[in-house]
């Protein structure tokens, strides 16, 4: 018997599926409790406010397309005589971001063309309807406030300003 002991070296075949095993057992016990403490921190999305401020209404020129809120909130400022309206920079057709181009006073989709007037109105291109507005008020302040979370969507057909005319701030 003291033979045996000696041949068979540290571990028997046995021992080490055994050990094998309830590593292997204790193992998935351990990710199935760091599975269970992970669930009690849910993954919240944060997003940015709703609503900022574009400064104020003489910071625009009449006839003009701003473009400083293009990059950061997705939207263009435009003054006419008639008011002031925020544009969603968002092509209706799958949207892409539109370029203003200044010289042909309108706005040009890169993807697929589409060309839009400076009120959104849509023109060429596969786009089905004209851009979509934000709704504009005037703070305490007296600054813009663009209101992304009201978005007036405009039908295929009809002018922006008058599909919507509460999308233009009479400034």
């Amino acid at each position: 018997m003291a033979e045996e002991k000696e041949k068979r070296g540290i571990w028997s075949r046995r021992d080490f599926f055994t050990r094998l095993g309830w590593g292997g057992f204790g193992i998935f016990g351990l990710g199935t409790l760091l599975a269970f403490v992970r669930s009690a921190f849910p993954r919240v999305l944060f997003q940015p406010p709703s609503t900022f401020k574009a400064g104020f209404v003489t910071d625009y020129a009449v006839g003009e397309v701003s473009e400083k809120f293009k990059q950061d909130q997705r939207v263009w400022i435009v003054r006419e005589e008639t008011g002031v309206y925020a544009v969603f920079a968002k092509c209706t057709h799958l949207g892409c971001t539109p370029r203003w181009l200044a010289a042909e006073n309108k706005f040009k989709c890169p993807c697929h063309g589409s060309g839009f007037f400076k009120s959104g109105l849509h023109f060429e291109g596969p786009a089905p309807r004209p851009l979509d507005r934000f709704k504009v008020i005037i703070g305490g302040d007296g600054q813009l406030i663009v209101d992304k979370s009201k978005v007036f969507k405009m039908g295929p057909s009809g002018e922006p300003d008058e599909q919507y005319p509460e999308s233009i701030l009479k400034a």
